[in-house]
């Protein structure tokens, strides 16, 4: 979703190609050439190939400057940016993985020490979600990064998205978080990732 909402954020135009999981076609010969980690995205950009989502949309923002989705190289607002995306990927979403695939952390047959996995990965998050929440109410701009919009935010809605059927308290019962959230969803490109990937309430 994040590279989907950026390149429409951006506003030219793309094509979207499913990669099957159901049938393991990012584990295929022909997919593996394009990422040999069998991960989903992939971006190809003419004769540029490109895979981890991160490394895709900071592309997407330097070779798309007159959309607005990162600050100016060599600034500290772009250092701030470079901080958080990093967290997101190798923090929050990195815990994320555990929490959905405890079993990875386990040994095979261990349901019991996965069970005990997820759980403290569901603790870790909502210490994480708190994280998010105090940045929004520090400099109380609407935005993540505050007064502008950047390519945090659709990082930051699509991986609040995925606390939206924890049993502990989801990301959109935060104070700040919720009423973001539902700034992100009002967002035309936003609403329009949502429809071509035939996604139904709720959202977050």
């Amino acid at each position: 979703m994040v590279p989907h909402i950026v390149l429409e954020e951006i506003g030219v135009p793309y094509q979207r190609v499913l990669v099957d999981r159901m049938q393991n076609a990012h584990k295929t010969p022909d997919y593996l050439k394009l990422n040999p980690n069998g991960l989903i995205p992939v971006l190809i950009d003419a004769e540029l190939t490109l895979y981890e989502t991160a490394a895709i949309c900071l592309h997407l923002c330097d070779t798309h400057p007159e959309a607005a989705l990162a600050p100016a190289l060599g600034t500290e607002e772009r250092a701030h940016l470079y901080k958080w995306l990093m967290w997101l990927t190798n923090t929050l979403q990195a815990t994320l993985i555990i929490y959905f695939y405890p079993e990875r952390f386990a040994l095979p047959g261990n349901t019991a020490g996965a069970a005990e996995v997820k759980t403290q990965a569901e603790t870790k998050i909502g210490g994480m979600l708190d994280q998010l929440d105090a940045e929004l109410a520090r400099h109380d701009g609407p935005w993540f990064g505050g007064q502008a919009y950047s390519l945090l935010d659709p990082y930051v809605l699509t991986l609040c998205r995925w606390t939206r059927n924890f049993s502990s308290p989801a990301a959109r019962t935060r104070p700040q978080l919720g009423p973001y959230l539902q700034r992100m969803l009002a967002r035309p490109a936003v609403q329009r990732v949502l429809a071509a990937e035939g996604l139904a309430p709720p959202f977050v």
